[in-house]
């Protein structure tokens, strides 16, 4: 069995997903009243930013490294898996997204559930990076985790 996905592309759809969680933050800005929310959803949005350039830095390092695996084509099927399962891996949909949301609750929620699925996804795709990738995709990860930290402590004043 091939490889469903290279390292490069589990690369680049760590860029959708950052480009869309951009995307998904800003249009919030402009649902969300309450400014306290919406400076940490700008804050947010600019983060995103930051780990697409990280994120394009590791890009053309990552084509040839090939993971250990039991049977051939293993770890790729399973961020194949991840990449089907993660909202923001399609192009636009952060934009979508944002413009579903009904409330600051539901916006809130759905983060949460966004920076949960990327973690995951990261924690997938720190497997595929050389060793200098792997530390900056470690770096993503603790970024992510520290704005699910932010998400959840607006929810608990919600």
């Amino acid at each position: 069995m091939g490889n469903i996905f290279s390292g490069s592309e589990i690369a680049e759809i760590g860029i959708q997903i950052e480009k869309n969680g951009r995307d998904f933050y800003n249009g919030l800005v402009k649902k969300i009243a309450e400014k306290k929310i919406q400076d940490i959803l700008k804050y947010l949005a600019a983060q995103e930013e930051l780990h697409i350039a990280l994120f394009q830095q590791i890009l053309g390092s990552v084509e040839k490294y090939e993971p250990a695996e039991s049977y051939p084509g293993e770890y790729f099927a399973y961020m194949s898996a991840l990449a089907k399962d993660c909202v923001f891996t399609q192009k636009d949909t952060g934009t979508q997204a944002a413009e579903s949301i009904k409330n600051t609750r539901d916006a809130i929620d759905k983060a949460i559930g966004f920076e949960k699925d990327s973690i995951v996804f990261y924690e997938g795709a720190k497997k595929i990076a050389p060793p200098e990738g792997q530390k900056i995709v470690d770096e993503l990860i603790l970024q992510e985790q520290g704005h699910l930290r932010q998400l959840l402590e607006i929810k608990a004043g919600l």
